[in-house]
């Protein structure tokens, strides 16, 4: 800061010699024909405002805000040179005749200069206004002749002023919400508040947390603007994620909670760099603490987590709020208790906002699922699956289902957060087939299938509740739950699924042909057929001998797709190939049978 304020200052010091320099030799100009009373009378004025300007940058005590200050100085500079060029011109006219040829130019000349004066004058004070604040000031309103065509910028400028140096909490909560109302306008507004220093006062103003208000403006503003990837970059850059995660750890309030964690979710959602920023600062603890709140574990007491603890003896005490959170790791977390009651509708707002934040923060990170998983989420998530409706219990089963993904393509995490026998999972795995056998509803449906089917690695031979209600889905009316339905079968028979043969024959025992066959039947779509001609053929390879494919002719279905499906799909040749081999082996009547398709 200090070495910021010492190159400001240098840049006045510049400027205010220019100035005197001017005053002099405007002042040694003695030629009677040229009059530069107004022109000494601007420089005397400019030069006593530039030096009001550098007493004021050498008094204040935090990081100066300078971007209109730098931009004024360009543009004073200019003012100055274009005078100081006429006075000398003039002073070198020692012709009495030449004087009076060019009497008419010059004090044109000096009437231009006059009215460039004039503006760095203007340009000057709306500065000091813009500075100087007190109690019984309020925002500048007023447009300087330097942004004369651009009052956007001035607008920003003022309030960005206001909000890095105002000592009036109210005047700060003021200038963030105009910055937020400017930001909402448009993306040229965006990226001029970004570039012109916008950030850095309200991350200050968030950090603070001098009140609620002052808070949930400084986030709303911050959420306006981080609205694509570019953007975001620049947040990070200025060190907004560690900022971010402190404010949502200290924070009281509810509003402030859901609007923090909504400000992480969008910049996680802009940038997988920023996502894994938050996981890195650990955001992950403190909203799966929000969302663990009000939820009573009765039934899981036997394989309770210190959180769920926490939360029974504070709601014992009449405190629904955890206060602290311990994992099973070495890490600990704390945050503090409401400072003031919030309505159920409130809360639920709040959980929302969770749900989809670990969501986002989960996707496709197997950083930020290992750390949600060591706080123990899965317990939360499945009860609030089990008993939420609507949006919330969607970005509950979407949380999951991005962390079922992850570690679909990670053994450990599988091992680790999935295994079959432990609580939580088999939890959890209660919760997906109740949604399967039991909603309507495919926002709920579909992830819950993902889910099974990204899991299916790690599901037993002897678990027998898994593959009828996904058979039965083959023939739902709605594609994309029938089309999900088959995407996971075929994950439980691939040959990379140790029990894949066991699976196979569960599916046949649930008629599974049949389901597929009338599958194939009523989606006409080549995308969906090939998922659907997957499972057909891993089915083959499986259970060739199964007299319920000899019936269903799945030979002839197999055959006819290689001819139509091989130039669009070359990657399935292998596996139409082998299946149709492999069915002739054990279908007696079609032994002499001359395959139609060959490799």
């Amino acid at each position: 800061m200090a070495q910021l304020q010492k190159t400001i200052q240098h840049h006045l010091a510049l400027h205010i010699l220019l100035a005197d320099r001017l005053l002099k030799s405007a002042k040694d100009l003695k030629s009677s024909k040229f009059d530069f009373t107004d022109v000494i009378k601007l420089a005397t004025q400019l030069s006593q405002l530039l030096r009001s300007v550098a007493r004021l940058v050498a008094s204040t005590t935090t990081t100066f805000y300078d971007r209109p200050l730098r931009s004024i100085l360009t543009q004073v500079s200019s003012s100055l040179e274009r005078a100081q060029a006429l006075v000398r011109k003039c002073k070198n006219r020692s012709n009495i005749i030449l004087c009076q040829v060019f009497a008419i130019t010059t004090t044109s000349d000096v009437r231009k200069v006059s009215n460039l004066l004039e503006s760095s004058i203007a340009d000057i004070q709306w500065l000091l206004s813009i500075y100087v604040m007190d109690d019984s000031t309020s925002a500048n309103l007023s447009l300087p002749p330097i942004v004369s065509n651009d009052p956007v910028l001035a607008r920003v400028w003022s309030n960005i002023a206001m909000l890095q140096h105002s000592t009036q909490l109210k005047d700060r909560v003021d200038a963030a919400n105009s910055l937020g109302s400017l930001a909402c306008d448009n993306d040229r507004n965006k990226k001029m508040i970004i570039e012109e220093d916008g950030l850095r006062p309200l991350l200050k103003l968030l950090k603070e947390g001098a009140s609620p208000e002052a808070q949930i403006a400084a986030t709303s503003t911050l959420y306006s603007l981080a609205t694509d990837k570019e953007k975001v970059s620049v947040f990070v850059r200025s060190l907004a994620t560690p900022v971010i995660v402190q404010a949502l750890n200290n924070s009281t309030n509810v509003f402030v909670r859901t609007n923090v964690i909504n400000l992480v979710s969008r910049m996680a959602e802009m940038d997988s760099c920023v996502q894994e920023e938050f996981g890195r600062e650990n955001v992950m603890r403190p909203i799966v603490t929000f969302l663990a709140s009000d939820i009573v574990f009765d039934d899981y007491a036997t394989t309770m987590h210190p959180v769920i603890q926490i939360n029974r003896d504070n709601m014992k005490n009449g405190d629904s709020n955890i206060n602290s959170f311990h994992s099973s790791s070495s890490l600990s977390f704390h945050v503090k208790k409401e400072t003031a009651p919030s309505s159920p509708e409130e809360k639920l707002k709040l959980k929302i906002s969770c749900g989809r934040a670990l969501w986002i923060l989960a996707k496709g990170s197997l950083l930020n699922s290992r750390k949600i998983m060591e706080t123990k989420a899965l317990i939360c998530l499945a009860k609030l699956i089990e008993n939420e409706t609507e949006e919330l219990q969607v970005n509950c089963l979407m949380t999951v289902m991005e962390l079922a993904k992850v570690a679909e393509m990670n053994a450990d995490l599988r091992r680790q957060a999935f295994k079959p026998n432990s609580a939580a999972a088999q939890t959890v795995l209660d919760q997906l087939l109740r949604v399967v056998n039991h909603e309507t509803n495919p926002k709920l449906v579909v992830p819950a299938i993902t889910i099974i089917g990204s899991l299916a690695r790690s599901f037993p031979a002897k678990e027998t509740r898994i593959l009828g209600p996904l058979v039965s889905k083959l023939e739902h009316d709605v594609s994309e739950v029938a089309n999900e339905a088959v995407v996971s079968l075929v994950k439980f028979v691939n040959p990379d699924n140790f029990n894949c043969l066991e699976h196979s024959k569960a599916i046949l025992e649930y008629n599974g042909v049949t389901h597929l066959m009338s599958f194939l039947k009523n989606n006409d779509a080549m995308k969906i057929q090939v998922n659907g001609l997957k499972l057909l053929c891993y089915l083959a390879l499986l259970i060739g001998n199964s007299k319920a494919l000899e019936e269903a002719r799945a030979l002839s279905v197999i055959e006819g797709a290689a001819r139509s499906m091989v130039t669009q799909y070359p990657n399935m040749k292998d596996l139409l190939v082998k299946a149709i081999d492999h069915l002739n082996l054990y279908q007696a009547e079609n032994r002499a049978h001359k395959p139609a398709y060959g490799p």
